[in-house]
Formats: structure tokens, C-alpha cells, sequence
């Protein structure tokens, strides 16, 4: 009988987004966040029956930080709106600062740790956060596309009628197809507007549809065309559905080093939901 009893909880959630990919956030420095149980965490995500979001983040105290050379302030767990703990989050990760600042764990710069190693970031007096990203040291070339891991791998694709692109049918054609396996890839569209500017519209593996902005597609997009010879510029902007990032970094014999996503990352509203 008692086996059968449920215990409810409240959570107390905080919402942000970064040019349109919203996430729930949460503080799980007490580690209470029940974090094997996925079903929870994609209802959480869904936007009918829960908060919505592309993704929940928990902010925990990194508790391998005695061990690394460099001091952490947090640490950043990153799950799909599918429920599933996944690869780096490029505007997660400038959205989890914002909410470090917003708890007063940090002032207006930081360095957290990820599942895809250390991260520095700063908040400017305007707002924006800006995000180092890991080096890129491989960029595969293939006839039609390129290929990068920017903390999460990447399908990068020119097309000619961006605007008009059926980007869920063809992202997810590529996204299930031979090429990547049973893995997967985030695939990324991509139009040029001029020397510097590039747009871009991603199908996000996790989310399995268009999301408004993608922070490591974004970032691929922009090693990626260079990588191509479409630009030779080492801070480029990337329009995004949801808004406008910048990316830059440092290149030398065809390793991108000092890698950075800038842009906005905004609080949008604060709630409890019983879980």
C-alpha cells in the first residue's frame, strides 16, 4: 500500500531564452531534481501539458572542481526537450550565465564547467552574454556539406531558397539518414547575405523539429564558412529565426582557437509547477 503513494514536490522553475531557444532552468545546487526520470523532464519541456522549452538545464555545484587546475563556478547539466541529457547547448550555456548572475553565484564573468569540458563567459554592460566554445581542430569537407563538432555535432548545408526551405522534412531526412547513423547530427541551412553576414535556420537533433536559434549551430556556421572560403573574417554574424549572434575566433593552420557566441540571453518569467 504504501509503495503505491506518491509524493508530490513544487519546483521552482526560472524561463529564458537566447534569440528564441527558450530553456527551463533550474537550481539543483541541493541536487533534489529527480534526474534519471526523462519522462519528467520532457513533460516539463512540453509546451501543451508543462512549461515548454527546447531544453532544461539544472545549475549544480561542480563537485570535481578540486581537481582541475582552474577554479569552477557551477556546472551545467543540459537535457533535450526529449528528456535526454545531451551535448553542449552554445545558448544554454549563455542562458545558464544569465541565470548564475540573476541567483548572485557569479557577477558579470565566470568559468562553469560542461559535458564538453570548461567554459569562460562574460556579461556585458548591455546585456549580452559572451561564451567561449571548444576549439575546433577537424572540419570534414564533403561535396554538398561540412561537418564540425562545436560541442555538438553539425551538418552544415548551403541552400539557395532559405526563406522557403521545408527545413523539418529535409533536417530530418539528413538527421535519420545513412550519413550519420543512428546518432544523429544537428543540421544547419545556410544563406550568405554578404562578406560577413550569413542566416541560418537549424533542425535540432533532441528537439526533432526547427528551433528558433541554435548557439553551436550558429558557431559551426561560422567556422564552416570560412572554413569554405565564403568569408575570411574572424568575427561574423549569424541571423538567426529568433535574433541576431555573433561569432569570432582565432585561426591558425586550420585549428579555430578563442572561439566565442555572443548574444542576448533573457529572463522571460519565473513559476513553480508540481512535479
Amino acid at each position: 500500500m504504501l509503495d503505491s503513494i506518491q509524493i508530490k514536490m513544487q519546483l521552482e522553475f526560472h524561463k529564458y531564452q537566447g534569440t528564441g531557444n527558450d530553456f527551463v532552468m533550474v537550481d539543483n545546487r541541493s541536487e533534489f531534481f529527480p534526474k534519471e526520470n526523462i519522462q519528467l523532464i520532457a513533460h516539463l519541456c512540453d509546451r501543451r501539458l508543462g512549461i515548454g522549452g527546447d531544453g532544461l538545464i539544472l545549475l549544480e555545484n561542480d563537485t570535481i572542481a578540486s581537481n582541475l587546475a582552474t577554479a569552477t563556478d557551477f556546472k551545467m547539466v543540459y537535457y533535450n526537450s526529449d528528456g535526454n541529457q545531451s551535448s553542449m547547448c552554445g545558448n544554454g550555456g549563455r542562458c545558464l550565465v544569465a541565470f548564475a548572475k540573476k541567483l548572485n553565484v557569479i557577477e558579470n564573468s565566470t568559468t562553469f564547467i560542461a559535458t564538453d569540458g570548461l567554459h569562460h563567459a562574460t556579461i556585458g554592460d548591455d546585456g549580452l552574454v559572451s561564451l567561449q566554445m571548444i576549439d575546433v581542430e577537424e572540419v570534414k569537407i564533403s561535396p554538398d556539406h561540412v561537418f564540425l563538432n562545436t560541442g555538438s555535432p553539425h551538418h552544415v548545408q548551403l541552400v539557395d531558397d532559405l526563406e522557403n526551405y521545408n527545413i523539418k522534412e529535409k533536417g530530418a531526412a539528413i538527421r535519420y539518414g545513412d550519413l550519420y547513423g543512428k546518432a544523429g547530427s544537428n543540421i544547419n541551412f545556410v544563406k550568405q547575405i554578404d562578406d560577413t553576414t550569413f542566416s541560418l535556420r537549424t533542425y535540432e537533433r533532441g528537439v526533432e523539429d526547427e528551433t528558433l536559434s541554435c548557439g553551436t549551430g550558429a558557431t559551426a556556421v561560422a567556422i564552416a564558412m570560412n572554413v569554405l572560403g565564403k568569408t575570411d573574417a574572424s568575427s561574423i554574424d549569424l541571423n538567426v529565426e529568433g535574433g541576431k549572434l555573433v561569432v569570432s575566433f582565432d585561426k591558425k593552420d586550420g585549428h579555430f582557437t578563442n572561439v566565442f557566441l555572443k548574444g542576448p540571453a533573457e529572463f522571460v518569467f519565473k513559476g513553480t509547477i508540481e512535479i
